[in-house]
C-alpha cells in the first residue's frame, strides 16, 4: 500500500469536486491493511431523525492485505510478459489470498465438543453448515478470482452473472443472470469482479442482488485490483461497503482501463487477446 497514502484521485466536472477520497492506509492489529473511503463533504447529519436498529458506516472500507505473496502474485499478472497459464493461475492464488483475509472475522462459525483420539474431549470451533456463503462471480474474469473458493469454502453457493461493457461508451449490460428470485438477507454474500474500474457493473450487480432481498451489509466485495472512479461510485451507492482488493491504481483512462493495471484481464485469463 505504499504510495497511497493521502492519495487524491483527479476529479473531473463540477459535481464531483465535493467527492474527493482519501485514502488513508491503516493497519489493524492482525497486521491487515485498511484503505479508508472517505468523502468530504459527509451527509450524516441529515440522517438523525429515523433511529435504526444499527447504524450501518458512513464510508467504504477497503482492505489491501499487506501480505508478500498478494505483492508477488500482482506483479506476476502485471507483466506483459506474463503467458495466459500463469495469468490465470496468479489470479486464481490471489483471489485465494484474497478470500482467506475476508473470511477471517466475517464466516459464522458453532461451537461444539468433540471426542479425540486420546480419550479426551476437546471444544472446537467449526464454520456453520446451515450459512453457505454465496458467490457471486461476475463473468468472464471473477470466475477465476474464484476458481479456489470451493476448495476454501466447506459450504457455498455459486450464481454466476455475465456483463458485458460497450466499449463506446463504457455502460455495462448484463447477458447471464443466474441469481435466484430470492436471496436471503441473512445470506453472507460474496462478489467478485477482476477489475473494479469505473465501477458500473459492480453497482448493478449489487443493485440486482439488493432488489432480490440481500442485505448490502452482508456483501463483500472482491477484486484483483481497483481504481478511485469504482470505489467512489460504490461508496456512494452503497456507503460501509467492504471490499477486498490486491492492489488499488491511481487512474483509468478514457477506454476504461486502469492504469496501469494488468491490461484487459478477461483476454488475459483465457487467451482471447
Amino acid at each position: 500500500m505504499h504510495g497511497h497514502h493521502h492519495h487524491h484521485p483527479r476529479t473531473t466536472g463540477t459535481a464531483s469536486t465535493r467527492h474527493h477520497m482519501v485514502f488513508r492506509s491503516k493497519t489493524h492489529g492482525d497486521g491487515r491493511c485498511a484503505g479508508l473511503v472517505t468523502r468530504a463533504s459527509s451527509t450524516d447529519a441529515q440522517s438523525g431523525g429515523e433511529k435504526k436498529k444499527k447504524q450501518p458506516p458512513s464510508q467504504m472500507l477497503v482492505y489491501v492485505p499487506p501480505h508478500p505473496l498478494v505483492k508477488h502474485w500482482m506483479g506476476v499478472m502485471r507483466s506483459v510478459d506474463t503467458p495466459t497459464p500463469v495469468f490465470r493461475s496468479a489470479a486464481a492464488e490471489l483471489g485465494r489470498i484474497l478470500l482467506y483475509e475476508m473470511l477471517r472475522e466475517w464466516m459464522p462459525t458453532l461451537e461444539a465438543q468433540v471426542q479425540t483420539p486420546t480419550g479426551s474431549t476437546a471444544d472446537a470451533t467449526f464454520v456453520d453448515p446451515t450459512r453457505p456463503i454465496v458467490c457471486v462471480p461476475v463473468l468472464r474474469a471473477g470466475t477465476v478470482l474464484l476458481d479456489q473458493a470451493q476448495t476454501l469454502l466447506p459450504a457455498s453457493i455459486t450464481y454466476h452473472v455475465g456483463y458485458v461493457r460497450n466499449e463506446e461508451n463504457l455502460e455495462a449490460s448484463c447477458y447471464l443472470n443466474k441469481l435466484p428470485e430470492k436471496i436471503d438477507p441473512n445470506a453472507l454474500c460474496i462478489v467478485s469482479d477482476m477489475m473494479l474500474a469505473t465501477g458500473g457493473t459492480m453497482v448493478q450487480v449489487i443493485k440486482d442482488m439488493v432488489a432480490r432481498g440481500a442485505d448490502p451489509s452482508n456483501i463483500r466485495v472482491l477484486s484483483a485490483l481497483a481504481a478511485p472512479p469504482a470505489l467512489q461510485k460504490l461508496n456512494d451507492a452503497f456507503p460501509g461497503l467492504v471490499v477486498y482488493t490486491g492492489m488499488i491504481d491511481a487512474e483509468v483512462d478514457d477506454k476504461g482501463y486502469i492504469i496501469p493495471g494488468v491490461g484487459d484481464a478477461g483476454d488475459r485469463a483465457f487467451g482471447t487477446q
